[in-house]
């Protein structure tokens, strides 16, 4: 046989044996036509031709990326502003300049029968599930969470945000601002990161996790890498968020301009601390010297006047346990009123930064088709400041204090105007709260009451929607957001996401309102309930208990609290189409149709995982199983900075001991370790070779240990013990430098909880807001030394 034979043989055999180890291969799978109503992460593309494309180098063309929205799908802004309510935006009614809310109402359609949960993380993961705030397991904020189901701080996977479903769509995202929807003990920089923003659907995150933060010295973040803010006199963290936004949709617009965007703008205003610039303040100096009780009078008629609010509708009196404005001695109104004045400042301010956002969207041509959802408050206005306050989780913390001590303190900080600054987290008395939430009776953290849950929202969309004057009045939650965003895309709600399959929504479309001002409400049932507040709304009725915690008297509710009995709770009864301030209680008159809706609640608590009820002032009665690190020693060194408090070491709450070994320069300065902030902290540092400890108790308290000399340069070992018998009690804290006692102070009181919401431990800096006084105009204060070891040790 010759070579060519021999070859062509070779090639036949070689070809047979090809093709018998081919059919040997299982046969490729075609991937599934998504099923109704789900969604896949990568959505098939449709078979080539039987014969297959025709390679040509030259036209070759790299697929294009489908898009599964519809065409000429809107871009999407939700705009959540923080603590504000009913009657504060002079839009309706109120005495607060708002002039970009003032323009999107007239633009679009305004609504005055929309509710929240009365609680900010709660009200949050409702806006971006389109579930009940219990069923997505946030029945209380973040930093209260507690193992109970519905409590437990953790938005399940089975509960895809908004934001992940469009994701899925050919979406854009970005979230600006607060968060406070990741679990307090999953913020550090090693995660887990799959409830950050990033882990819940967004492309992009520029703001913080926590509930608050400073607006001159924000604990930030950029995606999952903290950021620090410049030491610039002139920053402010919600000019911040206006200028990070706008830079964000000018790069979607070069990047991915065929792709709508989806942006979620939350700021941590008015929430706070009132921090604002002093010209803004200004502007309403002198506006409010007649009180809260006055303010709520005017505002009411004016209401009346712009049809916002029924005619027939009746102004509700001041609470038993909410003092007068006539009460207020005259020595303490400058504080009060200044205290509403920075406020009012702030919350104009804020409005101004949502007006550069609209502006931006009209210079890029985007503002015809993007529908804008400005939502006025996840909560009514905050009584959280008690009787005034220039550090607000004095309350959070359940600590007594007067008017006078605050004031006292405040005069070591520069007096009155030091308010509004960075020396302060202060906020206004809880009267003006009160006042803001005309005509209803409550507040913030309260659900019985719509003080507390009833918010304003305007609906724009230009392209879409006409321009209506007319209130919607059809009862409203924040849960039925998400589904109006998908019955405007045409998305019915996906059975599963990413492998997960998903509950149900409860939210109602919105949509039908859009059109018609008068058309008849398709929400039959929403339930409500917070820190043991709660109601129950059904077919235009309300029944509700107050429950056991007043926020505006926090210490006044222990005895509140100890004795509460859920079971023995007062229940009321309104007839809403009749009754819109929830003036007239029904409940003696209607006893079997106030004993059928409280079954409702029962039911609807159940079923939403609510039960117990109350869960979320568990750690109201146990300060101990506050959300805290499982750990009880730690190593750290000098490259430890940014570790949130509630995973940091309980250094100002628990028995510890902290040993340092370091080198000493001549005349050392700075920090060794700091914990929380000018609101409330601890620090040990170093000042021209001095060691001095510091525990800032909410400003109103300070305690000192300072040696009497300088430590001498070269490697020393540094000791602070302190002993802390339970939460909230007196501490001994005593220092040693090479096993010698050199100073000890005797702390009186402590704090049991929190000393702040967002501010960390630093070792060898102070970042953010610093702790102490004497070096404020030297912060960050970075030690000059040599810090080689930190061990802390949890007794």
């Amino acid at each position: 046989m010759n070579t060519q034979k021999i070859i062509v043989a070779w090639l036949a055999s070689a070809s047979i044996a090809c093709l018998m180890f081919l059919a040997l291969l299982p046969k490729p799978v075609q991937a599934d036509t998504p099923k109704e109503g789900s969604i896949l992460p990568f959505p098939p593309t449709p078979s080539a031709s039987v014969a297959g494309p025709t390679l040509q180098t030259s036209k070759h063309q790299r697929r294009a990326e489908k898009n599964r929205f519809p065409k000429d799908a809107p871009n999407i802004l939700i705009v959540l502003i923080d603590d504000v309510g009913f009657a504060q935006t002079d839009t309706f009614g109120g005495e607060m300049h708002t002039p970009t809310l003032s323009r999107l109402a007239n633009e679009g359609i305004r609504y005055n029968a929309f509710h929240t949960t009365a609680i900010c993380s709660p009200t949050r993961a409702a806006l971006l599930t389109g579930r009940n705030h219990h069923r997505v397991g946030n029945g209380t904020i973040a930093e209260r969470a507690t193992d109970f189901d519905g409590y437990s701080g953790v938005i399940p996977k089975t509960s895809a945000t908004v934001a992940e479903v469009l994701h899925h769509y050919g979406y854009k995202s970005a979230a600006f601002g607060k968060w406070h929807n990741t679990p307090a003990d999953q913020t550090t920089t090693m995660g887990p990161f799959d409830r950050w923003p990033t882990g819940h659907g967004f492309d992009y995150f520029y703001g913080f996790l926590a509930g608050e933060t400073s607006q001159y010295e924000p604990r930030l973040y950029e995606n999952l890498n903290p950021v620090e803010p410049p030491h610039d006199p002139r920053y402010h963290l919600t000019e911040d968020m206006a200028a990070k936004a706008i830079s964000w949709l000018k790069q979607h617009q070069a990047f991915s301009p065929d792709k709508p965007f989806f942006m979620y703008w939350a700021p941590g205003a008015a929430h706070g601390p009132h921090h604002i610039f002093k010209e803004w303040a200004d502007k309403y100096k002198g506006k409010f010297d007649d009180g809260w009780d006055a303010y709520r009078e005017r505002v009411f008629q004016r209401q009346k006047q712009l049809g916002w609010i029924p005619a027939g509708a009746k102004l509700t009196p001041r609470p038993d346990t909410l003092v007068s404005w006539a009460s207020i001695p005259e020595s303490q109104r400058p504080f009060q009123l200044r205290l509403m004045e920075l406020f009012a400042g702030f919350v104009e301010h804020t409005d101004v930064q949502v007006g550069k956002l609209i502006d931006s969207l009209e210079e890029l041509g985007l503002r015809d088709n993007t529908l804008v959802f400005y939502i006025w408050g996840d909560n009514g206005p905050s009584a959280e400041g008690q009787q005034g306050s220039i550090s607000e989780l004095l309350a959070q913390n359940n600590i007594p204090n007067t008017v006078e001590q605050q004031i006292d303190a405040l005069e070591k900080l520069g007096g009155i105007p030091a308010l509004g600054t960075p020396k302060t987290d202060n906020m206004y008395h809880a009267g003006w709260a009160w006042a803001g939430s005309t005509p209803f009776r409550s507040t913030k953290l309260v659900a019985a009451h719509f003080g507390g849950t009833r918010n304003p929202m305007v609906v724009s969309w230009p392209k879409r929607i006409k321009p209506d004057v007319s209130p919607r009045s059809q009862f409203h939650h924040v849960n039925d957001i998400t589904p109006t965003i998908y019955e405007i895309l045409g998305i019915r709600p996906p059975k599963v996401v990413d492998g997960f399959k998903q509950d149900p929504i409860d939210g109602v479309s919105m949509v039908y309102t859009f059109a018609d001002a008068k058309v008849p409400g398709r929400k039959k049932t929403q339930y409500f309930e917070n820190n043991g507040s709660r109601g129950i709304y059904h077919d235009g009725w309300y029944a509700c208990t107050f429950g056991p915690f007043i926020p505006w008297d926090t210490p006044g509710s222990t005895a509140r609290l100890k004795d509460w009995n859920a079971d023995t709770d007062v229940w009321e009864l309104y007839n809403l189409s009749k009754d819109f301030s929830q003036a007239d209680d029904l409940a003696g008159k209607e006893p079997r149709r106030l004993a059928k809706m409280k079954e409702l609640f029962l039911a609807e608590a159940k079923a939403n995982k609510a039960l117990p009820i109350g869960g979320g002032l568990w750690t109201r009665f146990h300060p101990e199983d506050v959300i805290a690190t499982p750990y009880t020693s730690w190593r750290f060194d000098a490259a430890t900075t940014r570790m949130p408090e509630f995973t940091a070491p309980g250094l100002g709450k628990k028995s510890n001991t902290v040993t340092i070994d370091l080198e000493v320069v001549e005349n050392a300065s700075g920090v060794l370790y700091a914990l929380g902030g000018a609101s409330g902290g601890l620090t040990l540092y170093m000042d021209k070779g001095d060691l001095i400890y510091e525990y800032n108790m909410m400003i109103i308290e300070r305690y000192t240990a300072r040696t009497k000399e300088k430590l001498a340069p070269g490697r020393h070992k540094i000791e602070a013990d302190t002993l802390i018998g339970k939460p909230g009690a007196p501490a001994e804290v005593i220092l040693k430098v090479d096993g010698k006692e050199v100073a000890r102070t005797t702390v009186k009181r402590t704090v049991p909880a929190a000393f702040t919401a967002s501010e960390t431990f630093d070792v060898g800096v102070d970042l953010g807001s610093p702790v102490s006084l004497d070096y404020f105009d030297r912060r960050p204060f970075r030690f000059t030394g040599k810090i080689k070891e930190v061990k802390v040790e949890l007794k």
